[in-house]
């Protein structure tokens, strides 16, 4: 009995030690490549996949990029699509791939986004939680610049990443959606925000001008989805921004290419208050992607994949710009 209660004293003082290291702020940073790490949330078991950069040997803190999957996808689908990592190792910042709740075997996941999606907006799941509650568990994990904490995501992701931002933006320093309009129903974000949207007007999923989308593959879900100027108006009038954008383009696809006649035209309105600014990325011929990502992926429901603009490039050429204070 008393070696039983020795063990479990000593364990406990190297609990007790190990929760102390940490509290001093002497940090280790995480070793560079991919991690996986679960939480509990609202009595759900969370996870989020986390690419370390290169860069984190030097020890400083880095910036971070959550980077959230569409609706019926996971983080890992995310990840290998939307290839962000390529770009996170090349400029230096922490790349982070949450999984969204429900689905079956930890596929067909969605995010509560508001109005949409899936079982996790029917079920009223804390997302805008869980993500603050990741970035919390990330900070004790590895060294994180609080001041350059960004999001980004695909559809459903893209929804989910506006909502963060709309609710909890002293965390972040940036928003930038893909193909997903925002769809809550109130909006009254705290602070100004800088925000990037890229979406095609010939997106067959999430229509440009919004409406109800087609069904999601093997169910009867239908989204209705909010008109991409309609959400940008509500941002813009937010934020104080002018009412005419400086406009550049288009661009074309490479010539003799699948995606040759796609275009892409940028719409900046700025100066903005607090120094902030919205972007349009408006382009043509591509369908329901992420620019520059996995090519001819799912093209049967997705359509034109394209590589008129490289999202990563564009979305972190951003955010770069930006911090919060």
């Amino acid at each position: 009995g008393a070696r039983v209660l020795r063990t479990q004293f000593l364990h406990g003082l190297a609990a007790l030690f190990v929760m102390l290291a940490g509290a001093s702020g002497s940090k280790a940073a995480l070793n560079p490549g991919d991690h996986e790490f679960s939480l509990m949330h609202n009595q759900l078991r969370r996870s989020y996949l986390v690419f370390i950069p290169p860069q984190s040997s030097a020890g400083k803190p880095l910036p971070v990029v959550i980077n959230f999957h569409g609706g019926g996808a996971n983080a890992r689908n995310q990840k290998s699509y939307s290839r962000m990592d390529q770009t996170a190792a090349r400029e230096g910042f922490i790349a982070v791939y949450p999984n969204g709740s429900g689905g079956i075997g930890g596929r067909l996941l969605t995010w509560n986004a508001g109005t949409c999606c899936g079982q996790a907006a029917a079920s009223q799941v804390d997302d805008v939680g869980f993500s603050i509650a990741l970035l919390d568990d990330l900070a004790r994990r590895t060294s994180v610049d609080r001041a350059r904490i960004y999001a980004t995501g695909l559809s459903n992701g893209s929804m989910m990443a506006y909502r963060l931002a709309a609710e909890a933006p002293a965390r972040i320093a940036a928003v930038a959606g893909v193909a997903g309009a925002m769809t809550l129903p109130g909006f009254a974000p705290s602070l100004p925000l800088p925000v990037m949207h890229i979406h095609s007007v010939d997106d067959p999923r999430a229509f440009y001008n919004g409406g109800l989308g087609p069904h999601f593959p093997f169910t009867n879900t239908r989204v209705l989805h909010q008109p991409v100027d309609a959400m940008l108006s509500q941002w813009l009038a937010f934020n104080a921004c002018p009412a005419q954008p400086q406009v550049s383009g288009p661009v074309g696809g490479k010539p003799g290419a699948q995606d040759a006649a796609h275009t892409a035209t940028r719409y900046t309105y700025a100066p903005c208050r607090n120094g902030t600014e919205v972007v349009l990325w408006k382009l043509t011929g591509a369908g329901h992607v992420w620019p520059g990502g996995l090519q001819d992926y799912l093209t049967l429901i997705l359509g034109a994949s394209t590589t008129v603009i490289d999202a990563n490039a564009e979305i972190w050429r951003f955010f770069q710009r930006f911090r919060r204070d």
